[in-house]
């Protein structure tokens, strides 16, 4: 049988083939065949199995996984030499994004963009909980809107309790497989509510003394909606690990960096220390970001995420 991958926990996984969902696990030698990441199979993964019955129980057999057209991978947090794919197969994700509550940074953000960017997924910045904002906090949104969008990146303003926007991120899902991803505590599950109240999908308070989430979805998991439309629902990620990214590669995948690549002295221009670098003349002239930039020298020196960056400087 062929199906698809709607949960994954690890050891089991839900798929789902011809309207009804199978227990499944992976056939036995499976793990070996040269895949490095924590987990093979993700959600959004086509499989086939075989079906078998034990204890009057029927369950299913994975024993092959067909070619993937993209997934979103990172770097496992206690594994570094290890990957983690988060979801494959995916038309679009949207990356929830808040100012303060807790707060999503530039770092963070431009090393998802680069990831989707790689496998050529769209990708739509949501700025949740925009009710909630100060002065001082809406100011930076319409900056961060500003920096974004220039750079061709469509961003969204949401109030999922207000109900505001909610329709819009709605009407772009339909027809397609949407991943929600974001910080834990940025209120997915709660937007996911709003946009299919009938999943009723567990939420959890922020913790005030650190501003964080807690983590509410534990597994991805994917679901069926009423409008034509999948939705990925993903656990909540600190940060976000970039993976074998090629440094004479990795500024093609900032698109304001790949449109002035030609005009660079040399051809393997990787932006640092070359003369008559184009990206570094438009950084001068403040026709670049300089958050972007940041964020880019610390993928090209391999650092690791840093949880506190400055956007104002």
């Amino acid at each position: 049988m062929k199906g698809i991958v709607y949960k994954s926990t690890g050891s089991w996984y839900l798929v789902k083939a011809e309207e009804t969902l199978y227990k499944c696990r992976i056939k036995g030698k499976f793990r070996m065949k040269g895949i490095k990441s924590t987990n093979p199979i993700a959600v959004g993964d086509y499989v086939d199995f075989t079906l078998e019955t034990k204890n009057d129980e029927v369950t299913g057999v994975i024993f092959k996984i067909h070619e993937r057209t993209n997934f979103i991978v990172r770097k496992s947090v206690n594994l570094s030499k290890q990957t983690h794919i988060i979801a494959a197969n995916i038309d679009q994700v949207f990356l929830l994004i808040t100012i303060d509550n807790p707060p999503t940074f530039t770092t963070f953000i431009d090393r998802f963009l680069v990831t989707t960017q790689a496998y050529s997924i769209k990708t739509i910045l949501v700025f949740n909980k925009i009710d909630s904002y100060e002065i001082e906090q809406r100011a930076e949104v319409l900056m961060l809107k500003d920096i974004y969008e220039k750079i061709g990146y469509q961003c969204i303003e949401v109030s999922s309790t207000q109900n505001k926007n909610v329709d819009v991120v709605k009407k772009i899902m339909i027809g397609k497989t949407s991943m929600f991803i974001g910080h834990s505590g940025v209120g997915k599950t709660t937007l996911v509510n709003a946009i299919e109240p009938n999943l009723d999908l567990k939420t959890k308070a922020i913790s005030l003394q650190h501003k964080q989430g807690k983590h509410t979805t534990t597994f991805a998991e994917m679901f069926d909606l009423s409008f034509d439309a999948k939705i990925i629902d993903t656990p909540g990620i600190k940060g976000f690990g970039v993976v074998d990214m090629d440094k004479y590669e990795l500024g093609d995948y900032f698109p304001e960096f790949f449109a002035l690549k030609q005009h660079c002295k040399f051809n393997n221009c990787i932006h640092t220390n070359e003369p008559n670098c184009a990206v570094k003349e438009a950084l001068e002239n403040e026709e670049i970001s300089w958050s972007r930039y940041k964020s880019y020298l610390q993928i090209l020196e391999g650092e690791e995420e840093h949880y506190r960056t400055d956007i104002w400087e």
